[in-house]
């Protein structure tokens, strides 16, 4: 189902708006970013969305790439070249979150459950590799699920890292610190044994550390006021079939499984702590990424998308009541 929610005459500032379902699940994607807007479970939001027509106010949604998170200054160096990305975050002096969530993507195919848009990006001096990402969210009895293919059409080997940036909803409505104390009964399990340790004022990386007490969210604890994260987690503990999960339960009785595939090696997570209120979502971010900050220009975890080669993620959401 295509649906263009009209604004007065006009499409959406996040353009045209792709609805789908399957059973007790549905969902919005946008034109713009290739954004999962909307994921609902039974009626219930599993995400924290946004009006459509608003712009998008603290990378709900956003699908992370060519990178995710942090560049230092904006530069790096890749295979004998030195680039340099524009600043989009100006108080610490980093590029941040790739590009693909500035753009809007190319429809490819919609059914009645599952919708495909594609995007490639555009010559830029810091990033001149020719890449075609594309983006199909399918949705069937287990829930949703993201299938990210990365194809490299250059004739040059080209930088690689995906991450995508959802909020997952508490099941509450509040707004600025509200959304602390909605936030506190929910519980978070991170799969991950090892904890990075950053910066404070830039948020970059500067070394890891096994995780221990507050640090250590995989027995999922209770989330409580004082929760105040901005990090990432990585060595992660898989399933047999090689995917790892986070879960977050809700005092409602929902609980979000967000999994992630056997290129997924880290994890970020962002309680929104102190946030203006304005842009603040009522819920958890809670981010599964190929590679942690700064992968541009440490290498842990960069691919190196050959020519002609392609490197596929999946990613999935499922919910049950408990």
């Amino acid at each position: 189902m295509h649906t263009n929610e009209m604004m007065g005459g006009a499409v959406p500032r996040t353009g045209q708006q792709y609805s789908i379902r399957h059973g007790d699940y549905e969902a919005v994607v946008t034109e713009l970013g290739a954004i999962l807007r909307v994921l609902k479970y039974r009626g219930k939001d599993l995400l924290a969305s946004f009006n459509p027509d608003g712009t998008v106010p603290c990378s709900n949604g956003n699908v992370l790439v060519p990178f995710p998170n942090r560049i230092e200054d904006g530069t790096y160096d890749f295979q004998g070249h030195t680039y340099t990305l524009p600043i989009d975050e100006h108080d610490r002096n980093t590029a941040i979150h790739g590009y693909g969530y500035r753009a809007y993507w190319g429809l490819q195919a919609l059914t009645e459950d599952s919708v495909s848009l594609s995007w490639r990006v555009p010559d830029m001096g810091g990033y001149p590799f020719d890449v075609v990402v594309t983006v199909t969210y399918t949705l069937d009895d287990q829930g949703l699920t993201m299938t990210t293919r990365a194809l490299n059409l250059g004739d040059e080997a080209a930088p690689w890292a995906f991450g995508i940036h959802p909020w997952l909803a508490n099941g509450k409505q509040g707004v600025g610190d509200q959304i602390q104390k909605d936030n506190a009964p929910c519980t978070l399990s991170i799969p991950c044994r090892t904890h990075v340790v950053v910066d404070p004022d830039r948020l970059l990386p500067t070394g890891t550390e096994p995780v221990q007490g507050r640090t250590d969210l995989r027995q999922g604890p209770v989330l409580g006021e004082d929760a105040k994260f901005d990090d990432a987690w990585t060595d992660v503990e898989r399933d047999d079939d090689g995917t790892c999960s986070a879960w977050f339960t809700r005092p409602d009785g929902i609980r979000i499984q967000l999994w992630g595939d056997e290129t997924i090696t880290s994890w970020q997570v962002c309680t929104g702590t102190g946030f203006d209120a304005g842009m603040r979502p009522a819920g958890v971010a809670v981010e599964p990424m190929t590679a942690y900050a700064n992968a541009f220009r440490t290498g842990r975890n960069l691919v190196i998308l050959q020519p002609a080669a392609v490197y596929t993620t999946q990613v999935g959401y499922r919910a049950q009541e408990v």
